[in-house]
């Protein structure tokens, strides 16, 4: 599985959340503690908002822990919102296009977990997903085929309702082609604004995340970046926080269509 960090508030360097921490994002690329794999090497991106209105993307197939140009950068951007990711495929290629995050106009999305048994309903789910937003899906994962359906969906006015038809969709995909595996939905979602994370699985084993407000913002984590869980809270499993920069976060426990991903 991969690793992800999510930051909103007032602006600060990215590497003082991706680089610095003693388990910052790029240790956990090489030694993640509550990952599947330890190691997340299979490429990375970042995503930020600075003063135009979409995001800045480098992302690149190398792992996080050997970029020399991830650490300069890190050091030299200061924003707002911001996204980080290191990547471990669930089986799909290790090219640039399939690292996140993702974005379509100003909104940034990234995900960690999987479509259990992708590739036997990759061709029927793609197929649901209009040709105006296919024509701008540029890799292979599971992960953007969600993020482009649930833009379909009106994810942009509904970022929970909607996410949560686009996963029953999925789900019932998989279920239609006798699939076993389970779906895992930890993700993040944001348009520089507002932000929401997703916490959510079928089989009641979702991907960690976590979340701690300080004095200068929000920061979302697959793991504690400071390596202790003191100060930090669970988002806890079916649920989604939910926040604006400059606001307090609220945390929404599963509802009746969480519920039903999780049957």
């Amino acid at each position: 599985m991969c690793r992800f960090l999510a930051y909103s508030g007032d602006p600060v360097f990215l590497s003082d959340l991706v680089c610095a921490p003693t388990h910052s994002l790029v240790h956990q690329s090489l030694h993640a503690a509550e990952a599947k794999t330890e190691t997340n090497g299979d490429g990375f991106g970042i995503g930020w908002y600075g003063d135009r209105p979409d995001p800045g993307i480098y992302r690149d197939v190398s792992p996080a822990w050997s970029d020399e140009n991830l650490v300069n950068l890190c050091q030299q951007v200061r924003a707002r919102t911001f996204f980080a990711h290191v990547r471990a495929s669930t089986g799909t290629a290790t090219t640039r296009a399939n690292c996140h995050p993702f974005v379509q106009g100003r909104l940034m999305f990234m995900h960690n977990g999987q479509i259990g048994g992708y590739h036997r309903i990759k061709r029927r789910l793609e197929a649901l997903i209009p040709d105006a937003l296919y024509d701008g899906r540029r890799g292979t994962t599971d992960s953007e085929a969600i993020f482009l359906l649930a833009l379909a969906n009106g994810v942009v006015d509904n970022p929970i309702g909607a996410m949560a038809e686009t996963l029953a969709t999925v789900r019932e995909l998989m279920q239609g082609a006798g699939i076993a595996e389970p779906l895992r939905f930890t993700a993040l979602l944001t348009d520089g604004d507002s932000l929401t994370a997703y916490r959510w699985a079928c089989d009641g084993r979702p991907p960690s995340l976590y979340y701690r407000e300080t004095e200068t913002g929000l920061i979302v984590v697959s793991e504690p970046i400071d390596g202790c869980r003191e100060g930090w809270q669970v988002v806890p499993k079916g649920g989604t926080l939910q926040a604006r920069r400059g606001e307090r976060a609220v945390v929404l426990g599963a509802d009746a269509i969480g519920e039903r991903i999780a049957a």
